[in-house]
């Protein structure tokens, strides 16, 4: 069977998940593959950009180096990306013919998907220097945590997938943190009470701490404004230096030029800014980005969002930014339904209407969730 069909057999959302299965199924696949040094990266926002930064940075300084992010936006491929491209089918076929061996059939269809996609990653870069391997949800029992890792790096923690995690910063916080082995470094926060969280477990595992230091390199924040990234990708370049610093490991700062961070703030044509984050934190940073670079009342917010998410609040911060927002089509059943969404358009007062064409004269951001960026570039695309 092709990896692309064995793939599309399994469902992409499981409300309940066996967290010993996967253990079971590497321990089935560890005496056969190698292992890279390994960085891990687990946080509720800035996995994938902090990931790509390092991964770019290295693979320009000689590394041989694979990135594993999720989800994707247009294609599988993108969430395997090795020595600075997205995989080809090929190497996934290959990658797939051999974990489907190892496992065998009953092991590797009781798999769910991204426990599949995790081993397969591991499978398909296991030549390589370095991996950077960014958690799908969660931390401690998140199928990426089965592998023992250099270095875990944890991005802001806020408030997401509380119906797995919990509905404080605290229960969250801790099950993200609960995933360090000997070495972690904990990035900037914007809920405080991390860093007692990230303090008593680094001690409770006698692990090393590292914080990120509070004043960025001149230099990465200067090469970040020519590629006008938001404040948020500059913090998140500081990390992945920072995490690279720890580990010895070479890079140079002048090939951020190099890094393509597609979907995160990205300026996709000259009125039109794309943004994967589905949260509320995520969605505090990108309306301070949007406020520094167009001011308030100047531009349309492209949006939908899944039913479990704080859409409410997350308009309510971009009520004062924008001028309407156009609700786009998502092809999820998770998706909010459009009446729920349409009342709290209406309580804020915030002129509304289906997303049809794009005006060249007006400036836009999409936001939402990996599906309205994903739902927005086949349209754009067509």
């Amino acid at each position: 069977m092709s990896f692309q069909t064995f793939l599309e057999n399994k469902p992409l959302y499981y409300k309940e998940i066996d967290h010993e299965r996967v253990h079971i199924a590497y321990s089935m696949i560890k005496g056969h593959i190698q292992q890279p040094l390994t960085i891990h990266i687990v946080g509720t926002n800035g996995k994938g950009s902090t990931g790509r930064i390092m991964a770019t940075l290295l693979h320009e300084a000689g590394k041989s180096v694979g990135h594993f992010s999720s989800p994707h936006i247009l294609k599988f491929n993108e969430r395997i990306w090795i020595e600075g491209n997205d995989s080809s089918d090929e190497l996934l076929q290959k990658a797939h013919e051999k974990l489907y061996t190892l496992l065998g059939k009953e092991m590797s269809d009781a798999l769910s998907y991204f426990e599949y996609t995790t081993l397969l990653f591991l499978v398909a870069t296991e030549h390589l220097d370095v991996i950077v391997l960014e958690a799908g949800l969660g931390g401690e029992f998140d199928a990426t945590n089965v592998v023992s890792k250099a270095l875990s790096v944890i991005t802001p923690i806020g408030l997401d997938h509380q119906d797995f995690l919990g509905n404080s910063i605290e229960s969250i916080a801790t099950t993200k943190l609960n995933s360090i082995e000997h070495t972690v470094l904990v990035s900037f926060q914007p809920n405080k009470e991390v860093y007692a969280i990230a303090e008593a477990i680094a001690q409770k595992k006698r692990a090393k701490l590292y914080m990120v230091d509070t004043e960025i390199n001149s230099e990465i924040v200067a090469l970040a404004e020519t590629l006008e990234w938001a404040d948020y990708l500059i913090e998140n370049a500081a990390l992945a230096i920072k995490a690279l610093d720890i580990l010895e490991l070479p890079y140079h700062v002048k090939a951020l030029k190099k890094v393509k961070l597609f979907g995160r703030f990205y300026p996709l044509s000259k009125n039109i800014t794309i943004d994967v984050g589905h949260n509320l934190l995520a969605a505090e940073r990108v309306v301070l980005a949007l406020l520094k670079k167009y001011g308030t009342q100047n531009i349309v917010l492209v949006y939908n969002a899944l039913d479990d998410k704080d859409y409410a609040s997350i308009l309510r911060l971009f009520s004062t930014l924008v001028k309407r927002v156009e609700i786009i089509s998502i092809a999820t059943e998770r998706a909010v339904e459009r009446e729920k969404l349409e009342t709290v358009l209406n309580q804020l007062d915030i002129e509304h209407k289906e997303f049809n064409l794009i005006n060249s004269d007006e400036e836009y951001i999409v936001f939402g969730s990996f599906y309205v960026v994903e739902a927005f570039l086949n349209i754009k695309n067509k």
